[in-house]
Formats: C-alpha cells, structure tokens, sequence
C-alpha cells in the first residue's frame, strides 16, 4: 500500500546557513565540546559530531547545505545536476514513470513503482500524489507538460537531471541505487541529503565527497570571487556543524 510522502521541514537559517552552532542547550554544548570549540571542522571531525549529537528515537537523516558564491539572477550561474551516491541516502525514494509499451515494460522491471501514460496523467489530475521522482520518455513530455506542468511543479521531468530519457532502466535503477539531485534555492544554498545517522563514518564521508566533487565540478565559468561559501552538515534534529571549504581536496 503507498504512502503518503512527508514533505521534509526546512531548517532554520542564520546568514545564508541553516542551523549554526550559536543556540543554546545540551545539543549546542555537546557538539562544542566534541570540536574543541572550533567554528570549522574538517569533513571527517564535522561527521563525527554530527553522528554524536544524534540523539532522536529515530534514525536521523544527515543533511548538507553548502552556500555557492553564485548569482541567482544570472541565467549562465545556474548550478543544477544530479550524482549518485556510492551509499545511498538510507531513504527509499517511490519513482513513477510515463512511458508506453516495451518502455513501459522496461520501467517496470527495473523497479519503478508505478508505470503508466495517459492513464497515470489522469490519475495524478484527480489528486493523486504518492510519489518522489517522476520519469518521462521523450514521447510523453507533451501530454505531461500540459496537462501536469502546474501539479508536478519541481518533480517534473526534466532531460537535464536526467529524468526525460529513453533510457528508463537506467534512470529508475540510478534514482532507486541512491541518485540525488542538486540545486541552489533562490538563497543560492543547496540542500541535500547525504545518508542516516546510522551509516558508518565512512559511509557519511564517502557521499559527502561524491557530492561535493559534483558541485564543485559544476562551478559556472562566469562566477566570481569563492565558490564554495560555506558549508553545514546537520541532523534532522541536531545542531549544524560547520564544514571548512578550504580543507576540501577539491575546494574552490
């Protein structure tokens, strides 16, 4: 039986980062006490912490929020993509796709939840919205994008994330293997998720580089001055430990 699809609260933000160590309370003292009172941590340090104040009945999920040096009015600044992460996300993502026959057969098999055309357009005209990630064959974007360009909004298909393909097998096999996509907010932040508090530090670490080395990969030519502003990793309900660029290997 599907499940309704939480959309995740956004975080508090303090001058472009969301969740700095500067409230007050025995996560904010803990997570001082575990950098030594440091205000910028290496990756590895940063993960530690946040696995150590991760104190919920519940497993929390580990966030990333990095601050580009990007200008969001500027349509040659846009920073946009996708990455799969080597160990997932932890969190089971219900994909759908758009597609007609043999391709349809193909989304099916390789693990999409719910496969369907004009059928599953007017499904999601009626309400319906039990799902993450939609997938489309280029044969299709006609009939979803006008009659579902207002409803899917954001999770609409798009060829530049991948999500319009002919190659649906793979696009729902990445997506289900751990595939996240990133984008800046209007803020110029970009928020992802990077695993769960149980993943090993190592785990933690691995994705966290996989997607750093993506953003730091899609540095506009035209941007100037620091790409990488600040970066933040964060709990779902722990403090945010700040990350230093400039230990990065790939930090620009």
């Amino acid at each position: 039986m599907a499940t309704e699809v939480k959309p995740r609260s956004q975080p508090a933000k303090d001058d472009g980062d969301p969740r700095l160590l500067h409230s007050s309370g025995k996560r904010y003292r803990d997570a001082v006490n575990a950098t030594g009172g440091e205000r910028l941590n290496d990756a590895a340090k940063a993960i530690d912490v946040v696995k150590a104040t991760a104190k919920a009945k519940f497993d929390e999920t580990v966030e990333l929020h990095i601050r580009l040096g990007i200008d969001m009015k500027k349509s040659d600044q846009n920073v946009r993509g996708t990455v799969v992460l080597p160990h997932g996300t932890g969190k089971s993502k219900k994909v759908i796709v758009f597609a007609k026959g043999e391709k349809a057969r193909e989304a099916m098999d390789a693990g999409a939840d719910v496969v369907g055309d004009q059928d599953l357009i007017e499904r999601i005209k009626g309400g319906w919205n039990e799902f993450d990630i939609a997938v489309a064959t280029p044969d299709m974007m006609g009939a979803v994008g006008s009659n579902l360009g207002k409803i899917l909004a954001q999770r609409m298909p798009n060829p530049k994330v991948g999500t319009v393909t002919q190659n649906v097998k793979q696009a729902v096999a990445e997506i289900k293997a751990g595939k996240v996509e990133y984008r800046p907010d209007k803020a110029a932040i970009v928020h992802c998720i990077i695993g769960k508090a149980s993943f090993s530090k190592e785990q933690l670490l691995d994705n966290f580089s996989t997607l750093m080395d993506a953003i730091v990969r899609a540095k506009p030519a035209s941007a100037k001055g620091t790409y990488l502003k600040s970066i933040t990793l964060a709990t779902t309900m722990g403090p945010g430990v700040r990350v230093d660029p400039t230990r990065l290997k790939a930090a620009a």
